[in-house]
């Protein structure tokens, strides 16, 4: 079975959820109800350290926060998973029998 590329195009359009992740902490459950105004919980990232950016809280990114307009944004850095020295293009599918053999 061959898959057309606009064979998936109806997925376009399902909602998921992309979340940035700033750190993580573990601490006991005293400490968490101790919480309140003015207290600091400090994570295992450092400031200068790529966000993570999950979908379906699934890594798909690295990106590092920015202002825009007032708000909080994000800048994608990398993406997770894909290797910097592959090609950039997708390898072409050859017509069945095609060997890919020149003829003269």
């Amino acid at each position: 079975m061959t898959m057309h590329p606009r064979g998936l195009d109806f997925l376009r359009d399902v909602d998921v959820r992309l979340s940035v992740e700033l750190g993580r902490t573990q601490m006991k459950l005293k400490e968490v109800l101790a919480l309140g105004p003015e207290s600091l919980v400090v994570l295992d990232r450092m400031t200068d350290e790529l966000l993570d950016v999950l979908v379906n809280g699934k890594p798909i990114a690295k990106g590092e926060v920015v202002s825009h307009n007032g708000r909080f944004g994000l800048r994608i850095v990398e993406m997770v998973g894909v290797d910097e020295t592959a090609p950039e293009e997708a390898p072409v599918a050859l017509p069945e029998g095609d060997n890919g053999a020149l003829e003269a």
